[in-house]
């Protein structure tokens, strides 16, 4: 089977739960950003949070969702508006690489992907499957709390290579910089995408200020070689070129990726390409919770792109498709 998406990340079931910002203050965690954290902390935090409902995650598990949700008769009216031309049906389904748990958690996971048209590539591993707790606050922020788990086993020698093969874009997020292995796989599967005939373009985000903090330096040597598609968010991109104002900050980073995205929450996002900055106005939205925002817009860039459309195009459907995120709880696409 051909695929249009190739991800490879870090496979978690998600716990979404509504709380007060003292909870963060509490547990001492910074809002808006992703937290490792150990097994306890996550039994902890879910006994402090009352209700939660759950959701099959991680950053580019639900990016893949997004694509296929958006070649589903679901998003046709969506990316029939945005894009005037009705590509859907057609376009390959999306595939997901990661390390799972000998257990229900990662049997549930696995089910959930393939019911929303995700064609999985998912290797058990002894440890459990990888959990996120996310403390969404009522100004509709999220502060993630991450037990990485079996990710954390996931190798170069767990790489589906043939669906790489087979595959349109390869995403990849900084997440991955998480542990010595997993960052060996990724680099792995861009070199593989490098050198493919079919010329398989190489996307990444940068994922979290938290991963730029801690992985700015091989990101710095690693992108510029490797990425085609470079997103990040003004904070991340601030962090990994030293620039300040967005304009400066974008047209830096231009220089390591041929196509540069700045998301921008409620302003929109700024685009990079050939030489270009271009302003993409925000979709209007009423923020109940930003939870898979970024992983969303990454869907319908991507969509976009894989469509044929151009870099301006691409970026107000990827804005579409974030507000249609942040107006519901948790990233679900079918609502």
């Amino acid at each position: 089977m051909d695929h249009s998406l190739f991800a490879v990340e870090n496979p978690l079931m998600d716990v979404i739960a509504h709380v007060e910002s003292g909870l963060l203050e509490r547990f001492g965690k910074r809002p808006g950003t992703m937290h490792l954290v150990d097994y306890p902390e996550i039994e902890a935090l879910r006994a402090a949070i009352g209700a939660f409902r759950t959701v099959p995650g991680g950053s580019a598990a639900n990016t893949a969702r997004g694509v296929a949700w958006l070649a589903g008769e679901e998003g046709r009216s969506l990316r029939e508006r945005m894009l005037g031309r009705a590509e859907g049906s057609a376009m390959a389904v999306p595939a997901f690489n990661g390390a799972i748990g000998r257990d229900a958690t990662g049997d549930e996971f696995s089910a959930r992907m393939e019911e929303a048209r995700v064609s999985t590539s998912l290797v058990r591993k002894s440890s459990a499957t990888g959990t996120s707790v996310i403390l969404v606050t009522p100004d509709g922020e999220r502060t993630m709390n991450t037990f990485l788990g079996a990710c954390r086993d996931f190798g170069p020698d767990d790489l589906d290579t043939a669906r790489l093969a087979a595959s349109r874009v390869l995403y990849l997020t900084g997440y991955l910089w998480d542990t010595d292995n997993q960052r060996a796989a990724a680099e792995k599967a861009a070199a593989l995408a490098r050198a493919a005939d079919r010329g398989i373009r190489v996307a990444f985000d940068l994922a979290d200020p938290f991963a730029v903090e801690r992985s700015g330096a091989q990101f710095r040597d690693w992108i510029p070689a490797n990425v085609d598609v470079l997103f990040g968010n003004r904070q991340e991109l601030a962090l990994l070129t030293g620039s300040g104002c967005d304009e400066d900050c974008i047209r830096a980073a231009a220089g390591a990726a041929p196509i540069v995205v700045m998301k921008s929450g409620a302003d929109g996002c700024l685009v990079s390409w050939q030489g270009r900055v271009a302003a993409v106005p925000a979709a209007p939205a009423k923020v109940v919770d930003t939870t898979g925002a970024g992983d969303a817009f990454a869907a319908g860039f991507l969509y976009g792109l894989m469509a044929g459309a151009d870099p301006v195009a691409s970026a107000r459907l990827a804005n579409a498709l974030a507000a249609r995120i942040v107006s519901v709880e948790g990233c679900i696409y079918g609502v």
